[in-house]
């Protein structure tokens, strides 16, 4: 434990100590073949997993067992986002065109489930979900007749209902937001934040009245059918990273990585960058270092997301991290592994 401790206070200078042969991956057996994409870790005992196959797990003792707790009726859908509050309280969307954009919810560890919000409009592709707070939650669903829809709760997730469309900015053609590791809504400070790919430029959208209304920026991130931003990762309002590449061609992502220090207003490619496709990013402590995920390997930066190192070859869809030093990532054939140090 204390070689960890010191390894935290290290990395959060902005260096690490002499000798330190940094983080790695620590694989978990899940029990679990599914494809991993959605991930929310609430501390170093309980983390949620949410997947293929109407796929959700939870360990309430640091990851030395798993325990299958899907929705009844779910295998059929994917679940892409977890967001958990607590060992017993949690909630997951699933994506799809129609009716396949779901959110569940649970009080009382996954033994039960409530279907709060079903999608009805088959326009409409739910992504992600986000909490600004333990009341009030977002989803975001692509573009429908030409603007990103917003469902809104403002009761822990128990009721959604959809936002008016009118203080959303015009997509842009071929726009939409990547459900890759259920980062692509997040929220800092009481703002939430959205990125995008598959227009003509990767942009991120900001809000700071609970989804009412949105100002978007383009970012120097290449965009295209398949490209943009996959992950927004913020450590305060002001201060965040977003990742992403080309899923298509995880190889190479030249500008794949920027960073931004005035909430979002303006983006700047980071000075050395992953190079790679990244899905996922989060920062490991408020002023610690930042993780970048993807399947082609795992990145770290320690200043703030302007200079990326890989650290990992292994395949990975997201990463979270909750609380000092407590960070996991999960990706496919059931992949859930812990950052030592």
């Amino acid at each position: 434990m204390a070689v960890v401790s010191l390894g935290v206070l290290a990395v959060s200078a902005g260096f690490t100590a002499a000798g330190d042969p940094g983080p790695s991956w620590e694989l978990s057996p899940s029990g679990s073949t599914a494809r991993l994409r959605g991930l929310s870790v609430v501390s170093a005992s309980t983390v949620w997993a949410g997947g293929s196959g109407g796929t959700v797990l939870r360990t309430v003792n640091g990851g030395r067992t798993w325990q299958r707790v899907d929705p009844p009726g779910a295998a059929g859908l994917e679940f892409r986002d977890v967001e958990a509050f607590d060992a017993r309280r949690a909630v997951v969307l699933s994506i799809g065109p129609g009716t396949d954009s779901r959110i569940y919810r649970t009080a009382d560890g996954g033994a039960t489930w409530t279907e709060a919000f079903r999608n009805s409009d088959p326009a409409a592709f739910y992504d992600c979900v986000t909490f600004l707070d333990e009341r009030h939650g977002l989803a975001l669903s692509d573009p429908v007749d030409g603007r990103f829809r917003i469902a809104a709760t403002s009761d822990a997730g128990r009721t959604w209902s959809v936002l008016p469309p009118t203080g959303m900015p015009p997509a842009l053609p071929g726009e939409f937001a990547f459900a890759a590791s259920g980062t692509c809504l997040v929220a800092a400070g009481g703002r939430a934040y959205f990125a995008t790919g598959g227009g003509a430029t990767a942009r991120v959208f900001r809000s700071d009245d609970l989804g009412r209304t949105w100002r978007v920026t383009g970012t120097p991130v290449p965009s295209g059918p398949s490209a943009g931003i996959y992950s927004l990762a913020f450590r305060d309002r002001d201060t965040g990273v977003a990742v992403g590449g080309d899923y298509a061609a995880p190889s190479s992502a030249p500008s794949g990585a920027v960073v931004t220090r005035d909430g979002g207003r303006t983006w700047a490619v980071a000075r050395t960058v992953p190079g790679e496709y990244r899905s996922g990013a989060a920062w490991m402590t408020r002023l610690g270092p930042v993780l970048a995920v993807g399947p082609t390997g795992s990145d770290i930066s320690y200043d703030g997301g302007r200079h990326w190192s890989p650290f990992d070859a292994g395949s990975f869809d997201a990463v979270d991290c909750g609380g000092l030093a407590v960070c996991w990532a999960s990706g496919e054939q059931g992949r859930v592994a812990r950052l030592r140090w």
